[in-house]
């Protein structure tokens, strides 16, 4: 795992992405999950890429059952992308990198006051 992604469990996560100041991208996983597999260097490339930028934090599901119930997670791998405490943008499931880049980007470039 890259230095620039932390694990979050529920003690961790209201502090790490709900109160962060900047935007946080959560993965939800787990272990035994095939394309969570696939993902996971694509994670950590992006956490390096955008290092300042946006944090990138991953959740397993088998050990916080609880936040997976939260955020309504179906299906592995669910990355939510969180903007001042709020889910902003949720893709479910293998995107290719430069897909993902896309996504992130467009987040980026929105201001957090655009839709108060």
């Amino acid at each position: 795992m890259s230095q620039n992604v932390s694990s979050v469990n529920p003690k961790t996560f209201p502090t790490e992405v709900l109160n962060s100041a900047t935007p946080v991208l959560v993965d939800f996983s787990a272990t035994w999950c095939g394309p969570c597999r696939m993902l996971a260097p694509v994670f950590d490339q992006l956490a390096d890429e955008y290092q300042g930028r946006m944090r990138f934090v991953t959740v397993d599901i088998d050990q916080s059952p609880g936040l997976a119930s939260t955020y309504r997670i179906s299906g592995v791998p669910s990355l939510l992308l969180f903007r001042d405490g709020e889910v902003v943008d949720r893709i479910v499931g293998f995107l290719p990198p430069q897909m993902l880049r896309q996504r992130l980007d467009a987040a980026l470039a929105t201001p957090a006051d655009c839709c108060q």
